[in-house]
């Protein structure tokens, strides 16, 4: 079965916090080990109106998230930025091209962004070669950026930018 991409709903609360707890998952993204229920319930409540949660679906089961933020800043309107997951049993099926595609369709044609960013640890190699499949750049890199697992781990400055040439 195709895996589907639509927005959050308070059902699936429970789900994103399953897929946050996988070693993997938790591994790629600042989460802290032994996510609550409550902590992502209130994280998922009321979202404002310029941010927006993706979940991946398969087979009625969350397999990915992917939470976007378009900036509200008045210099920065043109800029958006994102975090994503997958579940670690559904790494390299395609799970976070088809949130990434849907994430920059929505910021490329119904949110006129020019720039989405991200970052990314540096050890995370699968992530950046998905990133620079969908034209993400590496723009800087953080040393020290977070502690992790009881060490220190670098992260990477990347950015799409679809502004025209010429």
């Amino acid at each position: 079965m195709p895996v589907t991409v639509r927005p959050v709903e308070p059902r699936d609360i429970p789900a994103i916090q399953q897929l946050y707890a996988c070693p993997k998952a938790q591994a790629g993204t600042l989460q802290m080990p032994l996510p609550s229920l409550a902590m992502w319930e209130k994280r998922l409540s009321n979202l404002p109106d310029n941010v927006y949660c993706l979940v991946a679906e398969e087979e009625d089961k969350i397999v990915g998230q992917l939470g976007f933020e378009a900036n509200r800043r008045a210099r920065r309107r043109h800029v958006g930025e994102f975090g994503m997951a997958v579940h670690d049993d559904h790494t390299g099926k395609g799970v976070a091209s088809k949130l990434l595609s849907t994430m920059i369709d929505l910021a490329d044609n119904w949110l006129n962004l020019r720039r989405i960013e991200l970052t990314v640890y540096s050890d995370n190699e699968a992530a950046i070669a998905l990133y620079k499949k969908f034209g993400f750049q590496q723009e800087g890199r953080a040393v020290d950026y977070a502690f992790r697992n009881g060490e220190y781990v670098d992260a990477l400055y990347m950015a799409r930018s679809n502004t025209p040439k010429g």
